[in-house]
């Protein structure tokens, strides 16, 4: 099996298309999941984008949407605002997946990533109910444009996300595993998590975090390597399942960023298994 690796366009906090391109190639990968909300807004020309990173050998990979209204400054805040949670922002949001639906399926894009928010556990519960109806309706607005959908793990457990994808139903629906986000968001030990969802995983973050000592509270992002992720146990899930999903370098944290996704990049290359960071 070969593990395309890449990086998270956001991650890199680019200036500009040409400055994401130099810095993806700084990280030593040629493929990279790309925000498709600058795209959208116009803050960045989408034909200056594309050959910026064709230009560079960068290969679009995927994209990602991100939510109108999410606040992430504490796991109360995030819990009630994340994803398609929030009404006030609900129709905005709607609008923003089908442009962002149309650019994807422009671009040959054909898988795009985002947080649905806290889905609640119980199918009986009313706001469960609201937030299926939403994602469907989002999930509809790529999938009318051929564009697959992959939700992101960390706000929920392994078991509500399943729970919930079945009552989707869709092949064209998956994960985006991110093992960083069940530590800290306090949602499950990754391993196991990815052991559970490996049959719905379409796409993996590589990001690594510390767990919280106070419940309740967020844990902490940190490089790769240097957290609580057992990586060559994650890896050996991904072998043992047959796992054949592009791997996104992503870094939301720290002023060292291409420097600490090229160590990333370096780790995922050390473990067993045959990985391709180039084209």
């Amino acid at each position: 099996m070969t593990r395309r690796v890449g990086a998270c366009s956001w991650s890199l906090q680019p200036e500009s298309p040409a400055d994401l391109a130099s810095k993806i190639q700084a990280v030593g990968v040629s493929a990279v999941q790309l925000a498709l909300d600058p795209l959208r807004t116009g803050d960045w020309p989408i034909d200056e984008t594309v050959a910026s990173l064709s230009t560079a050998g960068v290969e679009i990979r995927s994209g990602m949407m991100a939510m109108r209204g999410e606040d992430y400054s504490t796991l109360e805040t995030i819990k009630r605002t994340g994803g398609v949670r929030l009404d006030e922002h609900w129709e905005a949001n709607l609008s923003a997946a089908g442009q962002n639906a149309v650019i994807a399926g422009e671009l040959g894009i054909s898988l795009v990533t985002f947080h649905a928010g806290f889905i609640p556990h119980e199918p009986g519960d009313p706001l469960r109910r609201v937030m299926i109806e939403r994602l469907r309706a989002v999930v509809e607005c790529f999938t009318g444009e051929g564009v697959r959908v992959g939700f992101e793990t960390g706000q929920e457990t392994a078991s509500t996300l399943i729970s919930a994808l079945d009552e989707f139903d869709r092949s064209e629906v998956g994960v985006n595993f991110d093992p960083a986000n069940m530590i800290l968001y306090g949602m499950g030990d990754p391993v196991e998590a990815l052991r559970l969802l490996a049959p719905r995983v379409v796409q993996i973050h590589i990001k690594d975090a510390l767990p919280s000592s106070e419940p309740g509270t967020w844990g902490s992002e940190v490089p790769v390597g240097d957290g609580a992720v057992d990586w060559p146990a994650f890896f050996g899930v991904i072998d043992s399942a047959g796992l054949d999903c592009d791997l996104m370098i992503e870094r939301e944290a720290g002023d060292a960023r291409v420097k600490d996704m090229a160590r990333a990049c370096s780790l995922v290359e050390s473990l067993p298994g045959e990985s391709e960071s180039r084209a």
